[in-house]
């Protein structure tokens, strides 16, 4: 697969929570980790499941940074 991103961070399904429609999937980059919200059907197509190795593609139009 190629793809534009440059943001591509790999990493490790460490858990997945269902809803009816959408799914929160945590993984774990580097000691980090993220969720992704998908839907049940991707996390179905993609075969994903705890353990699974996955790339993590972040596209943004904005990225926000605070300081206190």
């Amino acid at each position: 697969m190629r793809i534009s991103a440059r943001n591509r961070l790999p990493g490790r399904v460490t858990g997945i929570r269902q809803g009816e429609a959408i799914a929160n999937v945590e993984i774990d980059v580097a000691g980090h980790r993220l969720v992704s919200s998908i839907t049940v059907e991707s996390v179905r197509d993609l075969g994903l499941a705890e353990g699974t190795d996955v790339t993590v593609i972040i596209k943004a139009s904005d990225v926000m940074l605070a300081v206190e």
